[in-house]
Protein backbone atom coordinates (compact mmCIF):
# COMPACT_ATOMS: atom_id res chain seq x y z
CA UNK A 1 0.00 0.00 0.00
CA UNK A 2 1.17 3.49 -1.27
CA UNK A 3 0.66 6.26 1.83
CA UNK A 4 1.02 9.68 1.46
CA UNK A 5 3.12 11.41 3.98
CA UNK A 6 3.01 15.22 4.11
CA UNK A 7 3.85 18.30 6.36
CA UNK A 8 7.45 17.41 6.51
CA UNK A 9 10.47 19.26 7.65
CA UNK A 10 12.50 20.71 5.12
CA UNK A 11 15.51 18.76 6.71
CA UNK A 12 13.63 15.58 6.15
CA UNK A 13 15.60 13.65 2.66
CA UNK A 14 14.70 10.16 1.21
CA UNK A 15 17.21 8.68 3.21
CA UNK A 16 15.51 10.08 6.22
CA UNK A 17 11.65 8.93 4.97
CA UNK A 18 12.70 5.71 5.04
CA UNK A 19 14.28 5.27 8.30
CA UNK A 20 10.95 7.38 9.81
CA UNK A 21 9.22 4.12 8.40
CA UNK A 22 11.50 1.65 8.94
CA UNK A 23 9.70 -0.06 11.61
CA UNK A 24 7.13 -0.72 9.02
CA UNK A 25 9.12 -3.00 6.59
CA UNK A 26 9.24 -0.07 3.94
CA UNK A 27 9.40 -0.95 0.18
CA UNK A 28 9.93 2.34 -1.57
CA UNK A 29 10.37 6.06 0.51
CA UNK A 30 9.98 9.20 -1.96
CA UNK A 31 10.19 12.71 -1.27
CA UNK A 32 9.01 14.91 -3.66
CA UNK A 33 10.98 17.99 -4.77
CA UNK A 34 10.93 20.74 -6.58
CA UNK A 35 12.46 20.27 -10.46
CA UNK A 36 13.81 23.23 -10.63
CA UNK A 37 15.50 24.44 -7.44
CA UNK A 38 15.99 20.50 -6.10
CA UNK A 39 14.41 21.06 -2.69
CA UNK A 40 11.94 19.09 -1.18
CA UNK A 41 7.87 20.17 -1.38
CA UNK A 42 7.42 18.75 2.26
CA UNK A 43 5.69 15.79 1.13
CA UNK A 44 6.66 12.46 0.04
CA UNK A 45 5.37 8.60 -0.43
CA UNK A 46 6.16 5.42 1.48
CA UNK A 47 5.10 2.01 -0.29
CA UNK A 48 4.54 -0.71 2.35
CA UNK A 49 4.20 -3.77 1.01
CA UNK A 50 1.60 -5.73 3.88
CA UNK A 51 -1.21 -3.52 3.69
CA UNK A 52 -1.85 -4.35 7.78
CA UNK A 53 1.63 -3.06 8.41
CA UNK A 54 0.60 0.04 6.24
CA UNK A 55 -2.79 0.70 8.30
CA UNK A 56 -0.37 0.14 11.25
CA UNK A 57 1.88 2.63 9.86
CA UNK A 58 -1.24 5.11 9.41
CA UNK A 59 -2.01 4.93 12.87
CA UNK A 60 0.85 5.24 14.31
CA UNK A 61 2.45 7.90 12.77
CA UNK A 62 -0.92 9.92 11.69
CA UNK A 63 0.26 13.41 13.40
CA UNK A 64 3.49 12.85 15.49
CA UNK A 65 5.42 15.43 15.39
CA UNK A 66 8.97 15.46 13.61
CA UNK A 67 10.91 18.65 14.47
CA UNK A 68 7.96 20.55 15.70
CA UNK A 69 5.77 19.61 12.85
CA UNK A 70 2.37 17.38 13.14
CA UNK A 71 3.23 14.68 10.04
CA UNK A 72 0.10 14.07 7.97
CA UNK A 73 -0.18 10.32 6.74
CA UNK A 74 -2.93 8.55 4.91
CA UNK A 75 -3.14 6.08 2.38
CA UNK A 76 -2.17 7.85 -1.26
CA UNK A 77 -4.97 8.20 -3.55
CA UNK A 78 -4.37 8.59 -7.72
CA UNK A 79 -3.61 11.96 -8.91
CA UNK A 80 -6.16 14.27 -10.16
CA UNK A 81 -5.86 15.55 -14.01
CA UNK A 82 -5.58 19.56 -12.94
CA UNK A 83 -6.50 22.24 -15.93
CA UNK A 84 -3.69 23.81 -15.96
CA UNK A 85 -1.95 20.70 -17.46
CA UNK A 86 1.28 21.53 -19.55
CA UNK A 87 0.78 23.13 -22.85
CA UNK A 88 3.05 20.29 -24.72
CA UNK A 89 0.33 17.03 -23.63
CA UNK A 90 -2.17 16.65 -26.36
CA UNK A 91 -3.66 14.01 -24.59
CA UNK A 92 -6.52 16.56 -23.36
CA UNK A 93 -6.45 18.75 -25.81
CA UNK A 94 -9.51 19.93 -27.82
CA UNK A 95 -9.11 21.30 -31.44
CA UNK A 96 -9.60 25.03 -30.74
CA UNK A 97 -6.41 27.29 -31.06
CA UNK A 98 -4.62 28.14 -27.88
CA UNK A 99 -4.13 31.67 -28.22
CA UNK A 100 -7.03 34.71 -28.23
CA UNK A 101 -8.48 35.76 -31.20
CA UNK A 102 -7.19 38.42 -32.61
CA UNK A 103 -9.18 41.87 -32.93
CA UNK A 104 -10.18 43.34 -36.29
CA UNK A 105 -8.78 46.65 -35.78
CA UNK A 106 -10.62 48.41 -38.75
CA UNK A 107 -14.16 46.66 -37.12
CA UNK A 108 -13.33 48.72 -33.83
CA UNK A 109 -12.34 51.97 -35.33
CA UNK A 110 -15.53 52.29 -37.74
CA UNK A 111 -17.90 51.44 -34.66
CA UNK A 112 -15.73 53.43 -32.50
CA UNK A 113 -16.96 56.32 -35.18
CA UNK A 114 -20.37 55.36 -35.57
CA UNK A 115 -20.63 55.84 -31.59
CA UNK A 116 -18.73 59.38 -31.56
CA UNK A 117 -21.46 60.48 -34.50
CA UNK A 118 -24.32 59.40 -32.94
CA UNK A 119 -23.51 60.85 -29.80
CA UNK A 120 -23.01 63.73 -31.23
CA UNK A 121 -24.85 66.86 -30.07
CA UNK A 122 -27.28 67.84 -32.74
CA UNK A 123 -27.58 71.67 -33.39
CA UNK A 124 -31.21 72.60 -33.51
CA UNK A 125 -32.10 76.40 -35.27
CA UNK A 126 -35.28 77.67 -33.32
CA UNK A 127 -35.00 80.90 -35.80
CA UNK A 128 -36.43 80.80 -39.08
CA UNK A 129 -33.81 81.44 -42.00
CA UNK A 130 -35.50 84.88 -42.72
CA UNK A 131 -35.25 86.04 -39.18
CA UNK A 132 -31.47 84.92 -38.50
CA UNK A 133 -30.53 85.65 -42.32
CA UNK A 134 -28.16 82.31 -42.03
CA UNK A 135 -28.37 78.89 -43.68
CA UNK A 136 -28.91 75.55 -41.39
CA UNK A 137 -25.91 73.83 -40.04
CA UNK A 138 -25.69 70.67 -41.74
CA UNK A 139 -23.03 68.65 -40.07
CA UNK A 140 -20.69 68.82 -36.68
CA UNK A 141 -17.84 70.39 -38.59
CA UNK A 142 -19.69 72.92 -40.33
CA UNK A 143 -20.85 74.57 -36.70
CA UNK A 144 -16.98 73.88 -35.20
CA UNK A 145 -15.88 76.21 -38.47
CA UNK A 146 -18.80 78.29 -37.76
CA UNK A 147 -18.06 78.42 -33.94
CA UNK A 148 -14.10 79.58 -34.90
Amino acid sequence: MKLYVGNLPWSVDDKALKELFASYDVEEAVLIKDKYSGRSKGFGFVTIADDNAAQKAISEMHEKDIEGRALTVSEAKPMVPRDNAPRYDNSNRSEEPAEAPMADSSAINQSTEDEIESEAPEIVDNNSDAEKGEEDIETVEEAKEDAE
